[in-house]
């Protein structure tokens, strides 16, 4: 069934939209390009245009010279913000340290989160950016753009920002960099009205939920991430936009645990599809694979001599788990003893599939290195069914969040907290039961510590009763 929005979508053109004419878009030439110097001195970022790579800076240049050319009616902030924005930067690399500085909160009316504050501590040197605030636009979900959203988008920012951006952010936000307190409300309009679109999430709040291409493009996806990821951002509004977290909280959506959106390493919640059934088998075309007929990895690596497909030691013996073997010329497979790798059906996708009994592992506790250093998920739901409307994820979402709300500290993340309390105790909250899968490194750490009432005949029983039925 094809993904429907909840909402009737406002159909973007733009040219019936458009700021810029093309003259405008196109206001240079390469030759003014190549002689041109923004007004500072910048040798350690002209020195950075020298590498191998594409490198920002020379975006930054062009951008520079594309508002050095526009008429002054044709800007809302300063036209020097690029050029400002670079020599401070410089600055930066020359003291080692930042030249931005928090200035307090600013945002938008009704909402806490999508802008983040950024003030120059140096405004008489560098008077374009002594606001250089950034806004978090909500990304679509998979980021399925077309052009006339991102030409119209582009529009906008060039005439009440900076022109620069990013896609994507860590996050998932389209980010749009540098503009005045005063163009924050006219922005947002535009945003929400001409382009029906919302800002995302900053501070310490939901931040915007992110998944992976999902069953749109992606044949091993087990689970509609994005209908997911968009029920949960429809329903999850206030959580978004006012904060009331102890900090902030990520959900991201992997379709399979190829994890395209690495939600196991960056996400408060991740959410993996997965299966609970056997891996499907076409042992016909595990004999094509063998004899060279179709090509391993989907193709991806011809165009060397790799030499004849060895599914011994390519596949059978790249098995973390083992569970693979073949007999009588076809492929066995020992399901309970598979850990979802992935590996197999990447090698082989033609001949493997995952199982039709699918759904999401829930995982908890990823993070950066801000506190405590980096962590990564830990595996709490092993298997939950995941079909709208999404009541059982909610409940769990809901669970979490109320503990962590009421037990969390200031800028303490959901995995820092279950690291502070145990593993133990965060399992006793959710009333789970303990799985295997959730011990870091077996016989080293356990993790499970018996109380009194668990115990037959608690801490107080006899050891010589108990001898006397366990004789040597």
């Amino acid at each position: 069934m094809a993904f429907e929005p909840k909402e009737p979508q406002k159909e973007i053109n733009y040219q019936k939209i458009r700021i810029y004419t093309d003259a405008e878009l196109n206001n240079y030439t390469e030759e003014e390009l190549k002689n041109f110097k923004i007004k500072h001195d910048i040798p350690a970022l002209d020195d950075l245009e020298s590498g191998p790579w594409p490198s920002f800076v020379s975006d930054a240049k062009q951008g520079a010279l594309h508002r050095k050319k526009l008429a002054d009616d044709r800007m809302m902030i300063d036209r020097d913000v690029i050029d400002d924005m670079l020599g401070q930067l410089e600055l930066s690399f020359d003291h080692g340290e930042t030249h931005w500085k928090h200035g307090g909160i600013v945002g938008v009316f009704g909402y806490g989160g999508g802008v983040i504050g950024r003030y120059s501590d140096m405004p008489e040197a560098y008077p374009s950016i002594a606001h250089f605030h950034t806004i978090r636009v909500n990304q679509p979900a998979s980021k399925f753009y077309n052009t006339d959203y991102l030409r119209t988008i582009c529009d906008l920012w060039e005439y009440r920002g900076s022109g620069l951006m990013n896609l994507h952010g860590s996050t998932g936000d389209l980010v749009l960099l540098g503009t005045t307190t005063e163009q924050l409300e006219p922005i947002f309009f535009e945003l929400t009205h001409e382009m029906q679109q919302d800002i995302g999430g900053s501070g310490s709040n939901l931040r915007t939920p992110e998944c992976c291409i999902g069953k749109a493009r992606c044949e091993w996806s087990c689970y509609d991430t994005q209908d997911l990821c968009y029920e949960l951002t429809q329903f999850y509004q206030d959580e978004l936009h006012r904060p009331a977290f102890p900090y902030k909280f990520k959900f991201k959506f992997d379709g399979c645990p190829n994890g395209c959106v690495a939600s196991i390493a960056r996400a408060d919640m991740s959410f993996i599809g997965t299966w609970r059934d056997d891996i499907r088998i076409d042992q016909e075309a595990v004999k094509a694979y063998i004899a060279g007929e179709i090509a391993p990895n989907g193709g991806a690596f011809k165009g060397r001599d790799w030499g004849k497909f060895d599914i011994k030691k390519e596949v059978l013996d790249l098995c973390p788990t083992k569970c693979m073997w073949m007999k009588d010329g076809e492929l066995k497979i020992n399901n309970p003893e598979c850990n979802r790798c992935m590996h197999c059906i990447n090698v082989m996708p033609k001949a493997l599939r995952p199982g039709t009994d699918t759904g999401i592992t829930i995982l908890c506790g990823a993070k950066a290195p801000i506190l405590e250093g980096a962590q990564m998920s830990t595996m709490i739901v092993p298997f939950m069914k995941a079909e709208p409307p999404y009541d059982n994820v909610k409940e769990f979402i809901e669970k979490v969040w109320e503990w962590w709300m009421e037990e969390g500290k200031n800028r303490e993340r959901l995995g820092e907290l279950i690291q502070r309390y145990s593993l133990p105790k965060f399992l006793e909250v959710l009333e789970l039961p303990p799985a295997p899968q959730m011990v870091k490194e077996p016989r080293s750490n356990p993790y499970i510590f018996w109380k009194e009432e668990d115990v037959p005949g608690g801490w107080d029983r006899d050891i010589k009763d108990y001898r006397a039925k366990h004789k040597r």
